[in-house]
């Protein structure tokens, strides 16, 4: 196993780092949405698909 480990540690660093960035990604829109905030960025006031995306408010 450890020489598993050790043959594969560049593939194993490079997974763990990839993961991260996808969780962090994640965890930043997750927080973008409770907040309110758009993926766009230019806001829904007058975007064609305001009632499809925000039908609850």
């Amino acid at each position: 196993m450890i020489t598993w480990i050790s043959n594969n540690i560049a593939t194993i660093i490079i997974g763990v780092i990839l993961i991260a960035i996808v969780a962090a990604i994640v965890v930043t829109m997750l927080r973008n949405k409770k907040k309110g905030k758009t993926s766009c960025g230019c806001g829904c006031k007058d975007c064609a698909m305001n009632n499809a995306c925000h039908s609850g408010k």
